[in-house]
């Protein structure tokens, strides 16, 4: 079940992102003639009076329709209600809303969430520091550690009770690449001796593949009205941008060292799951932040997304006539083709790392 409830949140994130592009159309007044919620073969379709609406086999996106280019189409090539003879702005506006959408979406899960499970009081800290999700192929993994381990000490250093040790084995790791650390790892009711080695990224810092967290328990009280939940989920919803920025921007500025934390498909799916198992309120931190993330990669400047879209629009507002189509066609399709064999490339990938899958293949 938690695994259907995490396909459920991506297919939600999918459904507003497109309802975005599909509202902001059809409220200027533009033809729509295609709603379709996923990819390929029909599984579901009810033909509207203006639009077909659809559900496809394959669940990992989907797409806003125009009759613009669709050679079945009656309706004139010069009518002013097609989207390619709107004025730049309300062009932009649809382009833009499916970006926009996800954004509030995420907003309104947070306060949503603020509002069930209250605003966060204080933080109980306990001896050492927890171990988030490990990137199965990194040097943290390889070593022995796991997902909900608690680092008690490194180098014979004890991890105490706070914040600060977070920071503090954060910093042992940067510091000493391809040096070994001695750690001692509580799992369950067992403390485990372990020795990792951090390999050293292009900035010269350590490096072993996983997140870090202080050990212990939000406790949480009832918010005091309405406008508190919506101040704290707008403070809450601020910081999620900006590390997901910050987070693309390492991704391009060393993207070696970062690029192996990049995960697809069903390494979301997992996590949601893993969510959805221990908390589902936690189901609804992990919608806003895929929603945020869905909206920052859109709205990135490639081919095939909505920021390369708008890229062209930029272009045909700079020089007053836009590129040629088989140049803007071209580029999109390319853009298409190579982001569908990255979805492929990490499904594939992540798919093979499963522990039914690995199994499966030991017995072979």
């Amino acid at each position: 079940m938690s695994v259907l409830a995490a396909i459920a949140v991506l297919a939600i994130l999918i459904l507003v992102h497109e309802l975005g592009h599909f509202i902001a159309a059809r409220s200027q007044g533009i033809y729509a003639n295609r709603f379709s919620l996923g990819f390929g073969p029909i599984l579901l379709k009810y033909q509207g009076s203006q639009t077909e609406y659809t559900i496809r086999a394959f669940p990992l996106g989907g797409f806003v329709g125009f009759p613009d280019d669709d050679p079945d189409s009656d309706i004139p090539p010069n009518d002013p209600n097609l989207l390619r003879n709107r004025p730049i702005l309300d062009r932009a506006i649809v382009i833009s809303a499916g970006v926009i959408a996800n954004l509030i979406f995420a907003y309104l899960v947070l306060a949503l969430q603020l509002g069930i499970v209250g605003i966060p009081q204080e933080f109980k800290y306990q001896p050492g520091v927890i171990v988030k999700p490990v990137n199965e192929q990194s040097i943290a993994y390889q070593a022995g550690i796991r997902e909900g381990d608690i680092i008690l000490s490194v180098n014979g250093q004890e991890l105490t009770a706070g914040n600060d040790s977070t920071l503090l084995l954060t910093k042992e790791i940067q510091t000493h690449p391809n040096q070994q650390l001695d750690l001692k790892i509580q799992r369950q009711n067992e403390q485990i001796p372990l020795k990792l080695t951090p390999t050293q990224s292009a900035d010269g810092k350590g490096l072993v593949g996983i997140e870090l967290g202080p050990n212990g328990k939000a406790v949480y009280r009832r918010p005091q009205n309405p406008t508190e939940i919506f101040t704290v989920a707008a403070n809450r919803f601020q910081q999620l941008v900006v590390g997901t920025i910050k987070g693309f921007g390492q991704l391009l500025t060393n993207f070696q060292a970062t690029a192996s934390q990049v995960s697809g498909p069903i390494n979301i799916v997992k996590i949601g799951a893993k969510l959805a198992a221990d908390n589902l309120a936690n189901l609804l931190s992990f919608a806003a932040i895929i929603s945020i993330n869905l909206a920052v990669i859109n709205i990135l400047p490639l081919p095939a997304l909505d920021g390369g879209q708008l890229a062209f629009l930029l272009i045909e507002g700079l020089f007053g006539k836009p590129l040629p189509a088989k140049i803007q066609e071209g580029v999109m399709q390319t853009g298409l083709v190579l982001l569908l064999g990255l979805g492929i490339f990490l499904i594939v990938k992540e798919t093979t790392q499963l522990d039914f899958v690995q199994q499966l293949f030991q017995g072979l």
